[in-house]
């Protein structure tokens, strides 16, 4: 398994390059700005990128997912409900992507975005449950991912419920990859940390405790931070339905 981190700071979030060492095949999740460091890592690693994923239709920044999935000749993935206006590889709900002896599973967890997804990683090198999920905006370390980006607050926030449910019936040891970190605008309180577990989120991550739906939907609406700047203009770009702006 080969697995590196991103850390971003502006925009805060993170990105990463993971694979089969043993193959040389990798895919690349959420990333933001230059390409040139996955590409140079990949190389370094003795990898080629075969995917480049975003989890979702990014609001906070401008995704370089095509532009580095057209420089490493790998597939741009997304979600089958992304709906947006260019080629890529469209993934559903229990999807695998194959990268030799590592495998990523597709979860679709609605709810910071209706089309957001997962990713679950299992290296069958060394067993065949999961050892890490990457989980973008849905869960971060310390809280969840806002709700009201593409949908209404309280209705992104049921999907959200129904989505966290479905990560809590991860094991305990588990390892929680997520697509941001404190002073990203995606959560209200994000931890500094840039990695936890789905056993510990369940023990002090707020947010993920509720097993009430309609607690959890007041809370989750609750205290909402003010949207990135100019969020639509760059949803719209990101999935193709205009133009970004010179």
């Amino acid at each position: 398994m080969i697995l590196r981190q991103f850390l971003h700071s502006d925009p805060v979030g993170i990105s990463y390059l993971f694979g089969c060492g043993g193959k040389a095949t990798g895919a690349v999740v959420d990333p933001v700005g230059d390409i040139q460091p996955y590409l140079q890592a990949a190389d370094n690693a003795g990898m080629r990128i075969h995917f480049v994923i975003d989890t979702h239709v990014h609001a906070d920044h401008l995704s370089a997912g095509r532009a580095l999935a057209a420089a490493a000749g790998a597939e741009y993935v997304l979600s089958t409900e992304a709906g947006v206006s260019f080629p890529h590889k469209g993934v559903r709900d229990g999807d695998v992507l194959p990268l030799g002896n590592v495998s990523a599973t597709v979860l679709h967890t609605p709810g910071h975005t209706p089309e957001h997804i997962c990713i679950i990683v299992t290296d069958r090198t060394r067993a065949n449950e999961p050892w890490f999920v990457f989980t973008g905006h849905t869960l971060m370390v310390g809280d969840l991912g806002r709700t009201e980006l593409a949908a209404s607050a309280e209705e992104g926030a049921r999907q959200l419920f129904k989505s966290v449910r479905r990560l809590k019936e991860l094991p305990d040891y588990v390892e929680v990859l997520p697509g941001a970190y404190a002073g990203s605008v995606c959560g209200r309180r994000l931890s500094g940390k840039p990695s936890s577990a789905i056993g510990f989120e369940k023990r002090h991550n707020q947010a993920f405790t509720i097993e009430d739906e309609a607690e959890f939907v007041r809370f989750m609406v609750a205290e909402i931070p003010p949207a990135p700047p100019e969020a639509a203009r760059i949803r719209a770009a990101n999935s193709g339905t205009a133009a970004a702006a010179a």
